[in-house]
């Protein structure tokens, strides 16, 4: 790869990060590009040279800390190591509210600005089906393996995801009203219950 690319993809990624920071401190309707440049002590301009627009920025810092942590998620398909108990509860901690509050704080963002903004919520919408999507495999995977019983994996994935959805909004925005073992435990009874699998 050419030096001027490695050099253009670097500070892409830079600029990333940046917004990433921003919107995490301040909200996405916080965030201008005048911020993300002072912080990087670099000209607004050389932030509209990487991206067009602030949305287009916005957009592309989303898609870039959410594709992260789904890589990790989506890797739990392939790998053999531990149950599928195990496997399942280890997806349910990266998608829940349990030590990742800043990823959170960015899809509480996203889902209140998605409301003003078609390109954000399409991309959420999209990156949303995926994290669900991995769930449903891993309980199929739990069902075919027989540790699991349900003839309903992607019902169970929604009420899954869905249960953690409304458990960060209430530790992450309100405060930490609920605790992370609140979260855990309450996973652990929900997946025992759905699953019929020991707690």
């Amino acid at each position: 790869m050419p030096r001027v690319k490695k050099e253009a993809d670097a500070r892409r990624e830079e600029i990333l990060a940046a917004t990433l920071e921003l919107i995490t401190e301040r909200g996405i309707s916080g965030v201008r590009a005048s911020d993300v440049a002072s912080r990087l002590h670099v000209s607004p301009g050389l932030v509209f040279y990487h991206f067009d627009t602030l949305e287009k920025l916005i957009v592309s810092a989303f898609r870039s800390a959410t594709e992260r942590d789904l890589a990790q998620l989506e890797a739990l398909l392939t790998t053999s190591d531990g149950t599928m108990t195990e496997r399942l509860r280890t997806a349910l901690h990266q998608y829940g509210p349990t030590g990742a509050a800043p990823s959170w704080r960015l899809w509480i963002e996203g889902w209140s600005a998605s409301l003003r903004n078609p390109e954000l919520r399409a991309v959420i919408r999209i990156l949303d089906s995926r994290w669900r999507a991995v769930i449903t495999d891993l309980v199929a995977l739990g069902v075919a393996s027989g540790e699991f019983k349900t003839s309903d994996p992607r019902g169970v994935a929604w009420r899954l995801t869905a249960m953690l959805d409304g458990l960060a909004v209430q530790r992450v925005a309100f405060d930490e009203a609920i605790s992370g073992t609140d979260v855990a435990n309450w996973t652990r009874a929900a997946i025992a219950s759905e699953l019929s699998v020991t707690p």
